[in-house]
């Protein structure tokens, strides 16, 4: 069977194996700095690239080439580089692909951190970025100049999971000679491939829910073999926000369960939101598999599931969602997402906290919203430890 007919399961299980002459049957790590060559002629021709082939582990080391060669896979993309995390993923790739004077436009709804890189820190070297309502698609095209590079986009969004139209927003990205960069963390290749809808390029916490477990941090970016396996490359080959083979490990070894476990999350995520969305101490239930969040047909077009994220608000503001979050007994209070485990935080005072009130106010960053990462303990429990929380 030719691989590209192969099933998505089974990509996330055999690609990427390379056995060594052990004979091992689950992967090897590679846990090593450097490599030897068997002659200086070697050396010389791997340092200048006539030859392919590994010289040092900031840039090339089997392990995390075995996950690199597999999450490009299931993207559906021609090359992969992974990174020591997501933000150094989004980082590589703006280094990458933008120069002093290029601009960007953004949507408004994106994780904290990485407003705060764009605002703060890229704007020192002379890039400008415009933010925008991430499902008016107009508003996107308006913002657009002669100098701007590329697009970025979280879809879902994180915390709202607000969704936008890739297949749209990448026409009108490529219609003004830009790129469309888009963040799948939040659905990864189980739920949604962007590359297949026209994105250009698709970066990823890998720590969320490609480790599966929170055990280690990471990041991703994949595309085309210029873009991403050239001149991003290039940005980490030099830069060296490197990848730890032990990581690398891992998430190829997690990236074997996505598939279940996406679903699995999924599942639970919903039977939460439409239990939630009955409860009448919560304003609002933002999850797109309701019928009533305002891209719900979007998702089902181009999603195969809904996620695992549900985000809601609390009448009472801050004190109310805190006494929600403190009486919860099971569920963990912690920014990471993608566990195993149910985790809940506040957003407005972890993730998006270091950003301004305005722009918190922008994104709808309420005091009363919680965002829940629905984890894989029976469906049960998490809805009876919200019980305990919501009574308070």
């Amino acid at each position: 069977m030719h691989k590209k007919s192969r099933k998505f399961a089974t990509l996330a299980i055999r690609e990427g194996h390379h056995q060594t002459p052990e004979q091992e049957h689950s992967e090897a790590i590679f846990p090593t700095s450097s490599y030897t060559f068997a002659n200086a002629e070697e050396a010389a021709a791997k340092f200048s690239g006539d030859i392919a082939g590994n010289i040092y582990s900031r840039f090339n080391n089997p392990t995390v080439r075995y996950f690199e060669e597999r999450l490009a896979a299931l993207e559906e993309g021609e090359s992969c580089v992974a990174t020591s995390s997501g933000m150094s993923a989004i980082l590589a790739t703006m280094m990458g692909l933008l120069q002093q004077g290029d601009e960007i436009v953004c949507s408004k709804s994106i994780f904290g951190t990485t407003t705060n890189l764009f605002n703060n820190y890229l704007t020192k070297f002379g890039i400008k970025f415009t933010f925008v309502d991430l499902t008016d698609l107009e508003a996107w095209e308006t913002a657009i100049t002669n100098k701007t590079r590329l697009l970025f986009a979280e879809t879902p969004s994180n915390p709202l999971t607000e969704i936008v139209d890739i297949k749209a927003l990448s026409q009108i990205a490529h219609r003004n000679d830009a790129l469309l960069v888009i963040d799948n963390c939040f659905c990864t290749p189980a739920l949604q491939k962007p590359l297949t809808l026209g994105a250009d390029i698709v970066v990823h916490s890998a720590t969320k829910y490609i480790d599966g477990q929170g055990r280690c941090i990471g990041g991703a970016v994949v595309g085309d073999k210029e873009l991403v396996g050239n001149q991003i490359f290039g940005v980490l080959r030099s830069a060296g926000m490197t990848m730890s083979p032990f990581n690398a490990w891992v998430f190829h070894k997690g990236l074997e369960t996505l598939d279940i476990r996406m679903s699995a999350h999924s599942q639970n995520a919903s039977t939460l939101a439409h239990w939630l969305d009955q409860q009448e101490s919560i304003e609002q239930v933002y999850y797109p598999g309701l019928t009533s969040h305002p891209q719900h047909e979007l998702a089902l077009q181009q999603q195969s599931d809904f996620g695992g994220i549900v985000s809601f608000a609390v009448n009472g503001g801050k004190e109310a969602s805190w006494n929600v979050m403190n009486h919860c007994e099971l569920l963990s209070i912690t920014a990471n997402l993608g566990d195993t485990k149910t985790t809940i935080t506040h957003p407005a005072s972890t993730t998006h906290g270091r950003l301004s009130a305005e722009e918190r106010a922008s994104a709808n960053i309420t005091d009363g919203l919680i965002r829940v990462a629905v984890g894989l303990e029976h469906i049960d429990d998490i809805i009876g430890d919200f019980k305990t929380g919501l009574k308070s």
